[in-house]
């Protein structure tokens, strides 16, 4: 756990990249911002000259592992990867084992997170008993306990059953949730091993058709707007699930959607390497598909950006194709990935990017404290970042228990300098603390 400290007076950052200004923290607050702030007695000084300040990252789709899976991540080594990325706080999904569908676990997972302290931990619940699809799970039990759960998924498998999503978009709405869907109708995905097109038939995979996303996609978002309730669109993947996400929203429905870093930058021929690095669900799609997302985050058709960190031990990566574990670790290297796709694309501005990893997902899970504004009284949850400091990914080097980056080797273009929960330094000077 980070350690207590006193106040640290931030010189020269600019926030949201614009002009720089000193900013004071004290008290897990923002106590002043201005140029040449008066540094207090036993204040920190922390040169930031030519970093970028944001609200602290928001993910709303992290994958902890723990409890069950401790040889992947813990909820302690997966919030260290988070702060690493500039988080400051995350949602951890359920498909963990035990399942996180009592309040039991979901409160379990959220003392792991409070206890570690580099993040706060926002469990995410199941949607059904078991992840099997069959009944709810107990959501107004979670929804009341501690962790006070508002995001309830069943990620890693769809709720494919219309009338239970029916009945869980209905429950949620008594406390303000959102039901979050991993979108892939079952039967048209079976033994599908990578993006249905030209690659798969090329190397003989099983195809993995974009209509599978679509057809859950809008299916929910005519049943969210049917009971009035919220959905939120887990990895969305394709260029038509953009399209249908676009429609629903003129149509007045209650919808948001998230992509992840990604699906922002790889293409489906990368596969063509048989590294199982590659293979993920949802897969990764053609280019059009790619610039098609990165189109619609930037005329936010899609809210958000959400990591989907999935990591796995190496014996579960580094095996064929065919048996190897899908899934990607992605809180260490997201902000760098955004910063190459769509800032240095001229797609995003800094204030952008703060309001697509920070505001919006905070907001979408009712996440109090956080994707404030960088302003004199707000907490102060901020994340420091040089965008002008490549770095080479190396996965063992991570935070992270697991190294399945799919950026290994790969220079991206800045990295996070410190991060602060709250006034207190999580990571300095890229280092943990």
């Amino acid at each position: 756990m980070p350690e207590s400290t006193g106040p640290h007076l931030i010189r020269g950052a600019r926030p949201l990249g614009g002009d720089p200004v000193d900013l004071l923290f004290a008290d897990g607050e923002i106590a002043a911002i201005g140029p040449d702030l008066e540094a207090p007695e036993g204040a920190r000084v922390v040169d930031a000259t030519g970093l970028i300040a944001l609200p602290g990252l928001v993910d709303l789709h992290t994958h902890l592992r723990e409890p069950g899976r401790e040889d992947a991540e813990t909820v302690a080594s997966g919030s260290r990867s988070a702060a690493m990325g500039g988080y400051t706080s995350v949602h951890a999904m359920a498909n963990t084992d035990p399942v996180a569908d009592t309040a039991g676990v979901v409160e379990q997972v959220w003392r792991l997170g409070r206890e570690a302290g580099y993040c706060d931990v926002r469990p995410v619940g199941a949607v059904t008993v078991g992840l099997a699809g069959q009944q709810l799970s107990e959501i107004g039990a979670m929804a009341d306990s501690a962790a006070r759960v508002r995001v309830f998924s069943d990620d890693g498998i769809c709720v494919w059953d219309a009338l239970l999503m029916r009945r869980a978009l209905e429950y949620v709405k008594a406390f303000d949730g959102v039901i979050a869907q991993h979108a892939q109708e079952p039967r048209l995905t079976e033994g599908a091993q990578m993006n249905e097109g030209c690659v798969s038939d090329r190397l003989g995979l099983p195809g993995w058709p974009a209509v599978a996303e679509e057809a859950i996609i809008a299916r929910d978002c005519l049943l969210a707007q049917h009971v009035g309730s919220r959905l939120h669109v887990c990895h969305v993947s394709t260029k038509g699930s953009v399209d249908i996400i676009r429609w629903a929203k003129e149509r007045g429905c209650d919808v948001t959607a998230e992509v992840t870093p990604h699906h922002l930058l790889l293409t489906d021929e990368l596969v063509e390497s048989y590294d199982p690095i590659y293979k993920v669900n949802p897969p990764l799609r053609t280019a059009e598909d790619v610039q098609a997302l990165r189109e619609g985050l930037a005329d936010g058709t899609i809210d958000i950006v959400a990591t989907d960190h999935a990591p796995h031990p190496k014996e579960a990566k580094e095996t064929e194709w065919s048996t190897a574990a899908m899934g990607m670790v992605g809180l260490e290297t997201a902000l760098a990935v955004v910063q190459q796709t769509m800032v240095d694309t001229g797609l995003l501005t800094w204030a952008q990017v703060a309001d697509r990893m920070s505001t919006a997902p905070a907001r979408i899970g009712r996440v109090g404290g956080h994707g404030r504004e960088l302003a004199v009284g707000e907490p102060a949850n901020v994340v420091l970042y040089d965008p002008a400091a490549p770095v080479g990914v190396d996965g063992e080097a991570m935070a992270t228990k697991s190294s399945n980056t799919p950026f290994r080797g790969l220079t991206l273009p800045g990295q996070v300098r410190a991060t602060f929960l709250r006034g207190a330094p999580t990571v300095l000077e890229g280092k943990i603390n």
